[in-house]
């Protein structure tokens, strides 16, 4: 595999820094495929910003990233969700069947080999947020992390795990099998109510909506904070529409009231938000106005260009 040329954007809050662990970024869904209440009218207003990196006019595409976020503190390194793994057969879904990409590659040139993460923080159980949970190593998927705890949310579990729900579709349960399985079998879950943290600035939230168990991460330090988002938003036109919920939502009333009370707290407290699926910068701050919301994209402090 011959060396490439990657941008490890990294944002700092306070004494911890927060890396982008790419996996995908690129034009991927149309916005009706992704959006049930779509009205393409009111991209008018906001192509000036939209394109090009949240928006493909020439193929009418939202450009969708697929990214861990990297937290490191002065205690841990935390990575929150893990996109989709090489290797895993999601026929159900194009864009993340049979990848073979870089991203151990990318986690390493950051620093972190996998060794030494600490926490996995899965913000809930979607085939392009535990991919990474497991490799496949001699034939058989074990933990990719192998010193992790790797946190799941109880309701969450208990959805996707199709000994409990024997309902579900082939493609969540075989993402659950491959995925989710494995870590328990190696006892390396840690499995929270909805509220929850890991350290004293690392708070667990409930979001629900997208999925049942959905969890947000909140990293405080004094005034600043940093709150990872999961798939509360996939797109930031959500900021200004959060009536807008996806079609991969599982309760939409439900996703809004979760957006909403992400936009207002974010707003509130000048949070910088950090989504599983933003383009570029894939960060920003959340503002408040007597009609909405807007959002403002915060580019990273430091962009190191490194060989993978």
């Amino acid at each position: 595999m011959s060396a490439v040329q990657e941008n490890l954007a990294t944002w700092r809050i306070g004494e911890t820094t927060v890396t982008r662990i790419e996996e995908l970024l690129g034009p991927a869904f149309r916005p009706q495929e992704l959006l049930a209440a779509w009205d393409p009218h009111v991209l008018d207003e906001h192509m000036h910003w939209m394109a090009p990196n949240y928006y493909v006019p020439a193929t009418d595409q939202f450009v969708m990233s697929v990214h861990s976020w990297l937290i490191r503190t002065p205690h841990h390194n935390i990575l929150v969700d893990t996109c989709c793994g090489n290797a895993k057969q999601r026929p159900g879904s194009p864009h993340f069947h049979g990848l073979d990409t870089r991203y151990l590659d990318r986690l390493r040139a950051a620093g972190v080999p996998p060794e030494d993460i600490d926490y996995v923080l899965c913000t809930h159980l979607h085939v392009d947020h535990v991919g990474w949970n497991t490799r496949l190593l001699d034939g058989r998927w074990v933990p990719t992390f192998p010193n992790a705890k790797y946190v799941f949310s109880r309701e969450e579990l208990d959805f996707w795990d199709p000994a409990r729900n024997p309902h579900l579709p082939e493609e969540p349960r075989d993402v659950f099998t491959d995925s989710v399985l494995p870590v328990i079998a190696a006892k390396q879950e840690r499995v929270v109510a909805m509220t929850d943290q890991l350290g004293d600035n690392l708070l667990i939230e409930p979001a629900p909506g997208h999925s049942p168990g959905q969890i947000i991460l909140r990293l405080l330090h004094g005034q600043e904070e940093g709150l990872f988002s999961g798939d509360v938003l996939h797109n930031p036109i959500q900021v200004y529409q959060p009536g807008w919920s996806s079609r991969f939502c599982l309760d939409g009333e439900t996703a809004v009231q979760s957006r909403l009370r992400v936009l207002a707290h974010c707003a509130e407290h000048d949070s910088l938000l950090f989504p599983a699926h933003f383009g570029i910068p894939h960060a920003g701050r959340i503002r408040s106005h007597a009609s909405g919301f807007s959002f403002a994209p915060e580019t990273a402090a430091l962009t190191q260009r490194v060989a993978t």
